[in-house]
């Protein structure tokens, strides 16, 4: 494969990691002639072949969503599509080494160093949850220590599309991660949340500090039973040097309930705080290693290399990244206000529109949303003028537009739109109408990507009696609403509630589509791990 040729760009070079989900490879931009890295993934290993179509979508939309995430503790989305049987997604080249590698050969690890790297993981993980997005798969193959010291997360993307939605992605139903940092939560299919992340944080300091992870296993079924039912070993019985404050910590962090462990990642921060180095703690002469991870610390914002820079062209490969600026950049003038069009005439506005359409349509076939959701803001305006609002050429576009919303991952302009053509279609039809209840559903959805528990879990709850007195025209949505409500009172810690609604889930399920469903297996593994949490 080295040579072949990515989308008609990209140049694969060498292959640096392999697994069960894809390659990574580094790769040359002919475009802009600098080197990325490259993510392969076959659709047909990671997914039963009906579900390889609904994958793909959720591979573009994810990957957008997720390079949406600004931290320079973040690699950086370049690029994400599909090339033949493969979707690929193109990444920022990080020189350096993962954590894995540098972890092996310093050993054993500084637990000021574990301390720093924790901290900067948090920092890197406080703005993913705002998005918010969950990791699922932090670990330390998954991280990569700069020549500088940062630290970089990768694989955000991918993680966060490929265990979106586990039972319905993956052959087996398992799901995805690595058992050795899975929280029991995810292991048991239940609903994960930040803190899911944050029990992986505390097994990677668990195993930086340790030199192993907490559980471990010679399968995965067994590590995973040691998740559930064994205590960590508290650090200072294997490391007596490890500070009393940061074994407390990582024993917080493994809780196995959820909501034992830290609330958030600052929260998180905060307790590292006091263990971390100061800048008056550098070294004489403020000289520290490569690769020192307490260095972004020790001397913030200090350039790198530790040398002045010459007057000559810069060395072959990649430049240092990673440093924030010393200033910031000069604020943009203020542009003047557009100056409003003429009317157009009647004829030509209908040609406009016209054209619309058309483009809308060829720029979804071809899978560019978010060009096509700005088409369709564009033209709304002109269909409304030329056939007024509550015409069937008006209601087309505007369901077309809320829905590529979603699509695209803009959840909250989608929101808004969908909250319209809801109170548009009761006036019209009834607010038991179907397309009613299918319209709050998906701005119940939006509540839910949006992080909005408490609301998105009302509408569902205020859902759920219209859409069972529907479920002859459509038996799917009740099954739904009732999945995702059990999910989200998992995440609120509802678990007595969580626990009525998944048995019924898992009741109909059987009923209707038998025990293989994918609903009924997610619910049935729910409801082993609340039976299993409290044993």
């Amino acid at each position: 494969m080295n040579g072949r040729i990515i989308a008609e760009r990209y140049e694969l070079a060498t292959l640096v990691g392999q697994g069960g989900m894809g390659q990574v490879w580094t790769a040359f931009d002919r475009h802009l002639h600098r080197r990325v890295a490259v993510k392969l993934l076959r659709p047909d290993r990671t997914a039963r072949p009906e579900d390889s179509d609904e994958l793909r979508r959720r591979f573009a939309r994810e990957s957008r969503v997720t390079a949406q995430v600004d931290h320079p503790g973040l690699v950086t989305v370049h690029d994400a599509g599909g090339d033949g049987d493969d979707l690929y997604l193109v990444m920022q080249y990080v020189d350096g080494a993962d954590l894995a590698d540098h972890l092996a050969e310093h050993d054993p690890y500084p637990w000021p160093w574990a301390v720093a790297v924790a901290a900067q993981l948090c920092s890197v993980l406080a703005a993913v949850h705002a998005v918010p997005v969950v990791h699922r798969d932090l670990k330390p193959r998954n991280l990569m220590v700069r020549p500088d010291g940062t630290l970089v997360v990768l694989d955000l993307g991918v993680a966060a599309v490929l265990d979106s939605d586990t039972t319905r992605l993956t052959r087996s139903g398992a799901p995805i991660g690595t058992p050795a940092y899975m929280a029991p939560e995810q292991a048991m299919g239940g609903a994960v949340g930040p803190r899911t992340d944050l029990y992986a944080l505390g097994v990677v300091l668990h195993e930086l500090l340790s030199g192993t992870v907490p559980f471990a296993g010679a399968s995965a079924l067994g590590v995973l039973h040691r998740h559930l039912y064994e205590p960590p070993v508290p650090l200072r019985q294997v490391r007596p040097e490890v500070p009393e404050p940061l074994e407390a910590l990582v024993l917080r962090l493994l809780a196995k309930d959820p909501w034992h462990r830290p609330t958030d990642a600052q929260e998180v921060y905060r307790a590292l705080a006091p263990l971390l180095p100061v800048p008056a703690a550098a070294l004489p002469g403020g000289a520290t290693g490569p690769m020192d991870p307490t260095r972004p610390f020790l001397r913030p914002y200090a350039p790198w290399p530790d040398r002045q820079a010459s007057n000559g062209p810069p060395p072959t490969g990649q430049p240092p990244t990673g440093q924030e600026p010393t200033s910031p950049p000069p604020t943009a003038q203020a542009q003047p206000a557009p100056r409003p069009a003429a009317p157009r005439p009647a004829a030509a506005r209908s040609t406009s529109v016209a054209a619309a359409v058309d483009e809308v349509k060829r720029l979804l076939d071809a899978g560019r949303l978010t060009q096509a959701v700005g088409v369709l803001g564009d033209v709304l305006p002109a269909a409304t003028a030329e056939h007024g609002p509550h015409s069937p050429v008006v209601g087309m576009l505007r369901k077309q537009y809320a829905a590529t919303l979603m699509e695209d991952g803009q959840f909250r302009a989608a929101l808004p739109e969908l909250r319209r053509l809801a109170e548009d279609r009761a006036a019209e039809a009834g607010p038991t109408d179907l397309q009613v209840l299918r319209f709050r559903f998906e701005a119940a959805q939006c509540l839910e990507q949006l992080g909005e528990t408490v609301p998105a879990l009302a509408e569902y709850r205020a859902l759920l009696p219209y859409v069972e007195q529907q479920a002859a025209a459509d038996p799917a949505l009740p099954l739904e609403v009732r999945h995702r409500t059990g999910q989200l009172l998992l995440r609120a810690g509802d678990r007595t509630g969580a626990r009525e609604v998944l048995q019924r889930l898992l009741f109909d399920a059987e009923r209707l589509h038998g025990p293989q469903h994918p609903l009924a297996a997610e619910a049935r593994r729910a409801l082993e791990w609340l039976r299993r949490v409290h044993a």
